[in-house]
């Protein structure tokens, strides 16, 4: 299944407490289960920079992806980015018979 990097970054209200954040996240994962069971969520990351949180999921495709992001900003606490990823290795093979 092909990966993707959603990047989110949580609007001030929603960081008032440690206790909303976690409800936040509860809610995400209920409804991302529900609407897009087939999503396998590969990793997440708290990081600093513009971004709040880097998400790692494999989806069937780049509309399940997109499906994912806006259930996120959906709660009306987030703005998002969504991007592909494509394994080194994969990738490395690609590389193959383009000269140098």
């Amino acid at each position: 299944m092909p990966t993707y990097v959603l990047l989110t970054k949580v609007s001030p209200e929603s960081t008032s407490s440690p206790a909303k954040l976690k409800q936040l996240e509860a809610a995400v994962k209920t409804k991302v289960a529900k609407h897009c069971p087939q999503v396998k969520w590969v990793s997440s990351y708290a990081i600093l920079g513009p971004y709040d949180y880097l998400d790692v999921l494999e989806a069937p495709d780049e509309l399940t992806a997109g499906k994912v992001a806006t259930i996120v900003r959906s709660f009306g606490h987030a703005t998002t980015e969504t991007w592909s990823a494509i394994p080194w290795a994969q990738f490395k093979g690609t590389l193959e018979g383009l000269g140098s």
